[in-house]
């Protein structure tokens, strides 16, 4: 977490010469984070460096947000070459921590996450964004047959798997509803909580640079089915009522969420386990015991009966949690 080179520069350059720069976080890509102050004010700076990363998604994703009302940090200075930006800074107060200290408020800030996405989901798409469709959501699964199944000594029937999984989202990809902005890393740990504004805005919205058109279920699985936190089922029920009842997509929506969860869920125990073997990051281990306990539950539904029927063929009760328990 040192600064980059570029950053006295590009700093210096948008009148912030001589400022001090604080380590704040990186992420699961090669974005950093710093915390930058000069006298009384202070700012985030993101090194986003290419190639490898590409700052312009985040710019257009945020002004889009920004438009509709919703909170995401606004974009005081920019250096594409060097991939910098100069961001408005949200403070402290991220939800997950804030839900670790007052327990209390758990439902009434997943309502306002919850509200939120209601308050997205008005709104039509940015027309940039790329699609996340059927086609999308199985490649994306091959994440798991191709990096967890090997890490854990399975050789599995991967025309079975996506055909299973064909057979349960097929139906979701042309049951009418959306397309909507999907954030598709909308948690507890991306959202940030910002004094002085009231209602939706309350949220700071974070990490959305992957935005896609897609479903709107997705993002409610998110942030409701945590990889990093527990959310009580019933809290998760409550939650899946409101928005149902906000917008009135009723079974269709629910039937949805649920195959949209395990999708997700599944794609997620694959990338978890490519952060491990091809990036170096073990520490996302941790997270895998929790992510089964959470597909366990999606694959009890009945219409995920073909993926169930699947995963009890292919995947043994020994080679799901257990591997992962020591890391957790």
């Amino acid at each position: 977490m040192i600064p980059p080179e570029s950053a006295d520069d590009f700093l210096a350059g948008c009148g912030w010469a001589g400022a001090r720069i604080e380590p704040l976080a990186g992420d699961a890509s090669f974005r950093r984070y710093f915390r930058v102050f000069q006298d009384d004010r202070q700012a985030v700076l993101m090194d986003a460096p290419p190639p490898h990363e590409d700052p312009r998604p985040f710019i257009s994703v945020a002004e889009w947000l920004l438009s509709v009302g919703l909170s995401a940090p606004e974009i005081l200075a920019r250096d594409l070459d060097r991939g910098l930006l100069l961001l408005d800074d949200f403070g402290n107060d991220r939800l997950r921590e804030t839900l670790d200290t007052s327990p209390d408020r758990e439902r009434e800030l997943y309502e306002m996450a919850t509200d939120v996405l209601v308050h997205l989901h008005e709104h039509a798409p940015m027309g940039s964004l790329p699609p996340h469709g059927l086609a999308q959501w199985l490649d994306e699964l091959m994440l798991f047959t191709d990096w967890y199944c090997p890490a854990v000594g399975l050789d599995v029937d991967k025309g079975s798997y996506r055909a299973a999984w064909t057979e349960v989202l097929g139906p979701v990809a042309n049951d009418g509803l959306g397309p909507v902005t999907v954030l598709r890393d909308y948690h507890a740990e991306n959202i940030m909580l910002v004094h002085g504004r009231d209602g939706v805005a309350h949220f700071g919205l974070l990490d959305f640079q992957d935005a896609l058109a897609g479903h709107p279920a997705y993002d409610l699985c998110s942030v409701l089915e945590d990889a990093r936190r527990d959310v009580p089922e019933e809290l998760e029920r409550a939650m899946l009522d409101r928005y149902i009842a906000a917008t009135g997509h009723g079974e269709v929506f629910e039937r949805a969420y649920w195959a949209l969860a395990a999708q997700r869920n599944t794609r997620i125990l694959g990338v978890f386990t490519r952060l491990w073997k091809r990036d170096g990051k073990p520490g996302y281990r941790r997270f895998q015991p929790r992510m089964w306990g959470l597909l366990e539950r999606d694959l009890s539904k009945p219409l995920l009966s073909p993926v169930r029927d699947w995963f009890d063929a292919n995947i043994p009760v020994s080679a799901r949690r257990a591997p992962w328990l020591e890391a957790a």
